[in-house]
């Protein structure tokens, strides 16, 4: 090999010298600028749903306008809400008690029923197949027998209420009371904590968000409970379902829709309070976490306090070979 070969090999590499480029400024970073969250008067909350409403309204109008016997007009319903407010919430109170009682004694006993079965396994394996066939047993065969028990008064439309929104609590609860992953469990065991303490402390927690899932459910559908009630107990006098049995035998439509249109308020406003509940309650839980990072958006960070190195000064800090 001659010399010029040995030195050309043996010689180190040159390599670019870097591009000048922009110097950071002796200021401050810049700082993250923190989301706000969506509230319900933000255009992304309510756009939607109000593109819905209308886009139903219009069709509605429509057919009501072509076929005035299927649908009422808009129009009229409001008006009938309009001369009549009184004679409806008479009776949106009568079916709102009604529901309330009922939902309070049906979600009531299947909490405590869930608190026998998740601590007794023989008080379980005794009442889940009875529950399950009462909850398929359907509820208006079982009502012209409650009235001939009970009578014609409140009693037999609070049984019927309580039986619909008995089951899903009771489902919903036990699953929650079981949820508890087994670790936490072992800690308890060895920190010879008592069944009550595991119950109080660690059980019943664990199936909050269970037990208001269960809530969120139910409560609107005590309002179809107790309108159900009303529609088989012969002999009511009150009640939102009473107005419409006897508004849909002399075909007044906009008194039906109109008291439609109040069962369908109460049960959106029976959802949002129990809704409330639950994001005031269960802050800790992960669900309202997610749900709270939904609703707010993280802009993309820019750092701009480093400039950007070019490839050629990247390769030039590589240690030569």
């Amino acid at each position: 090999m001659s010399e010029s070969t040995e030195m050309t090999a043996t010689a180190p590499l040159r390599h670019a010298p870097d591009r000048p480029g922009p110097t950071p400024g002796p200021g401050p970073a810049p700082t993250r600028r923190r989301p706000r969250p969506r509230g319900p008067l933000h255009p992304a909350t309510w756009a939607p749903t109000a593109f819905v409403v209308v886009l139903l309204g219009t069709g509605w109008s429509a057919v009501a306008a072509e076929h005035p016997y299927i649908l009422p007009r808009l129009a009229d319903v409001g008006a009938t809400l309009a001369d009549r407010p009184e004679i409806f919430l008479a009776n949106a109170w009568s079916t709102l008690s009604i529901a309330l009682i009922g939902v309070a004694c049906g979600a009531g006993t299947a909490f405590v029923l869930a608190l026998l079965m998740s601590e007794i396994p023989v008080v379980r394996r005794a009442l889940m197949p009875l529950a399950v066939v009462l909850n398929v047993t359907p509820v208006v065969a079982l009502a012209p027998g409650l009235v001939v028990a009970f009578g014609f008064g409140l009693a037999p439309k609070v049984i019927v209420t309580a039986i619909i929104t008995f089951f899903p609590v009771l489902i919903n609860v036990a699953t929650g009371l079981r949820a508890v992953p087994e670790p936490v469990l072992h800690v308890f065991r060895t920190l010879d904590a008592s069944r009550l303490e595991v119950l109080w402390r660690l059980r019943i927690p664990y199936g909050l968000p269970y037990t208001l899932a269960a809530l969120r459910v139910v409560m609107p559908l005590s309002i179809v409970g107790a309108v159900v009630a009303e529609f088989v107990a012969a002999g009511s006098s009150g009640g939102l379902g009473t107005l419409i049995r006897t508004s849909a035998s002399s075909a007044q439509l906009d008194s039906v829709y109109a008291a439609i249109a109040c069962l369908a308020t109460m049960g959106v406003l029976m959802l949002a309070l129990v809704s409330a509940v639950e994001r005031r309650v269960l802050f800790w839980h992960e669900s309202q976490r997610t749900r709270a990072s939904r609703r707010t958006r993280a802009p993309q960070r820019t750092d701009t306090s480093r400039p950007r190195r070019s490839h050629v000064a990247q390769r030039t800090e590589e240690p030569p070979r």
